[in-house]
């Protein structure tokens, strides 16, 4: 039985749920849905519960604490075993330090059984009235015509006005993957999205965090724009981590040496949410900002066919980005020159 209450919800993140249940995953009427949340998020659990109802869906909601305490070492099991017979799925709570074994588990249900899914990870109000009322069609067009450029391209080059300056190469092997918000059974999204990703051959450089780090240190840390990390990156590892907080540049090298891979670059990512134009300081929106931005640990290889792993993934970003495929200048101070992929 679900733990929500759908009466009475706040109006105000209602655009952004039936953007994401509606045009996003497409929900159709008697769909099964499982909705897994947690006790922060239940606000927002509310309002994507209501437009599955209105939606017609038959849904199932699940609040992990009602379960398990946090953080969770596994996902609660009923909510995995209702994923097994679900059409698709919604994970919407605030992360914490540790539970990426038991996200993994939900996520690999979904890979394997090929449902629609919307991964909400740190999503909040704000999130659901700024980057979930996106026109996701045409994030989707801009999504496309990025990826395609990219399988061809030789070189990328990324510089901001904070020191960011980075090269990367790729291997034309790997698959540069969407997450443009229209969910498939071939692949789940983040929420909000706008993303292509792939896993770079190479990535050499400095890359100055100045925007919002990953996993658990956007909760911890926040916004870093006045307290910015400095990465040297060569052949795609993590060469050293310079900044003022000595206790979040302890704590990102030591997370970024967990494992043998822990440091690699395994994503380097375009964000192409073009209904966003600054940063909020929550990683799980920030991302989809238009810009690039890497991760250091997994490379998502079910997605890019990477052939290896890690136990760690951790996105760094940067802001305002000037933005180079091979000769062209496709990002200029954070925007996308739209007219080089036939748009306006």
């Amino acid at each position: 039985m679900s733990a929500i209450v759908t009466e009475g919800v706040n109006p105000e993140p209602m655009d952004g749920a039936r953007n994401a249940v509606e045009t996003c995953l497409a929900v159709l009427p008697a769909e099964r849905v499982v909705l897994i949340f947690d006790e922060p998020s239940r606000e927002v659990a509310a309002a994507l519960a209501a437009a599955l109802g209105n939606r017609g869906a038959d849904w199932q909601g699940f609040c992990v604490e009602d379960y398990a305490p946090r953080p969770l070492v596994d996902a609660p099991a009923p909510a995995l075993a209702a994923l097994e017979t679900a059409d698709a799925g919604i994970l919407c709570f605030q992360p914490l330090i540790g539970e990426l074994t038991a996200r993994r588990q939900i996520v690999g249900i979904v890979e394997r059984r090929r449902i629609r899914y919307a991964h909400m990870v740190s999503v909040t109000p704000q999130i659901m009235q700024e980057g979930m009322r996106a026109d996701y069609r045409k994030v989707d067009r801009l999504s496309d015509r990025l990826r395609d450029r990219m399988r061809t391209a030789n070189l990328l080059r990324v510089v901001t006005k904070g020191g960011t300056s980075i090269t990367a190469t790729f291997d034309r092997s790997l698959d540069w993957v969407k997450t443009s918000g229209l969910i498939s059974r071939r692949y789940w999204s983040n929420l909000p999205a706008g993303e292509v990703f792939t896993t770079p051959k190479s990535v050499d450089g400095i890359f100055v965090c100045d925007g919002t780090a990953g996993d658990h240190f956007n909760a911890k840390y926040g916004s870093l724009r006045d307290t910015p990390m400095v990465l040297e990156i060569a052949g795609a590892r993590l060469k050293s981590v310079r900044c003022e907080r000595q206790d979040l540049e302890k704590e990102f090298w030591e997370y970024c040496h967990t494992d043998e891979n822990s440091d690699r670059v395994g994503e380097l990512a375009f964000g192409t949410n073009l209904g966003l134009s600054e940063m909020i300081g929550v990683l799980l929106q920030d991302e989809k900002l238009p810009g690039v931005h890497i991760a250091f640990g997994d490379p998502y290889g079910s997605q890019t066919h990477a052939d290896w792993s890690s136990v760690t993934h951790v996105d760094v970003l940067t802001r305002n980005c000037d933005v180079w495929i091979d000769e062209d200048q496709v990002i200029k101070k954070g925007r996308y020159v739209l007219s080089l992929f036939g748009m306006e």
